[in-house]
C-alpha cells in the first residue's frame, strides 16, 4: 500500500532538491489537494516542456535532473511531479498513453516520423479517496504560442489534454490510455519508442524546440 509514496531509482523523491521544490511550491497549504495544485502548477510551469531533450537512462530521467535541467520531455516532467507529490506524502504514481498531436512543429514530426506520441506521460495523483490525472507538460508560454489552452488543474477532476485549440483546429486525440505504475517502465518505453521513432529522436542535440515553435507560430525569425 505504502508503494504510491515510496521512492524509486527515477522516482527519487528523497532527493534534497526534490523534497526543497516541492515544499517551496506548496508553500503553507497543508491540505492535500492544495498542496498537489500547486505542484502541478510549479512543474508545469517551472519546467519547460522540449521534447528534444529526450533521453532513455535512469540517471537522465530522474525527477532530481529534470529539476536541474529546467527543462524536460511530458514523461520527466511525470516523473517529476509525482517525486514531488510523494516527498510531502501524496500518493502517486506514472500514467500513460498514446495521443495524436495535431499541433506539433513540421521539424519534430520530421524527427519523430509521425505525429502519434507514444507512451505520452502523466501524473495519477490520489485525492480525497480517488485517483486523477494531472498533466503537466505544457508550460503555459507554449500554449500561448500555439493558441491552445492551458491545462489547469483542481485536484478533483482529470486534467487531460483539450481536444482542440482556441481557433477550433483538432489538438490531441487520445488514442490509447496504457496503465499506471508506482515506477517507471523504462524497458516498456524502450521498446515502444524503438518500434515507432526514428533514431534521430535520441541525437545529441538534436534541435533548439523554443526557436522552432517560434518559427511555426510567427513569434520569431523565420
Amino acid at each position: 500500500m505504502r508503494e504510491p509514496l515510496t521512492p524509486t531509482p527515477t522516482i527519487d523523491s528523497d532527493h534534497s532538491a526534490v523534497v526543497s521544490f516541492a515544499e517551496a511550491s506548496t508553500g503553507q497549504a497543508t491540505n492535500p489537494r492544495e498542496r498537489a495544485v500547486s505542484l502541478y502548477y510549479a512543474v508545469r510551469d517551472g519546467i519547460r516542456y522540449d521534447p528534444y531533450s529526450i533521453t532513455m537512462t535512469v540517471p537522465g530521467l530522474r525527477a532530481s535532473a529534470t529539476l536541474a535541467a529546467s527543462r524536460g520531455w511530458c514523461v520527466p516532467k511525470a516523473i517529476l511531479l509525482t517525486a514531488c507529490c510523494r516527498a510531502v506524502g501524496i500518493p502517486a504514481r506514472l500514467g500513460f498513453a498514446d495521443v495524436k498531436n495535431h499541433l506539433s512543429t513540421e521539424r519534430l514530426r520530421r524527427v519523430m516520423g509521425t505525429d502519434v506520441f507514444y507512451w505520452h506521460g502523466y501524473t495519477a495523483i490520489e485525492l480525497d479517496g480517488k485517483w486523477v490525472k494531472a498533466t503537466p507538460a505544457f508550460n503555459v508560454e507554449l500554449c500561448e504560442k500555439f493558441r491552445i489552452k492551458p491545462l489547469e488543474f483542481d485536484g478533483t477532476e482529470d486534467s487531460i489534454y483539450h481536444p482542440f485549440d482556441l481557433e477550433g483546429r483538432q489538438h490531441m486525440e487520445y488514442l490509447r490510455f496504457h496503465d499506471e505504475y508506482n515506477d517507471l517502465p523504462l524497458d516498456e518505453l524502450i521498446g515502444s519508442y524503438a518500434k515507432h521513432y526514428s533514431g534521430a529522436l535520441y541525437e545529441e542535440p538534436s534541435g533548439d524546440f523554443d526557436r522552432d515553435v517560434d518559427q511555426e507560430t510567427g513569434n520569431g525569425p523565420r
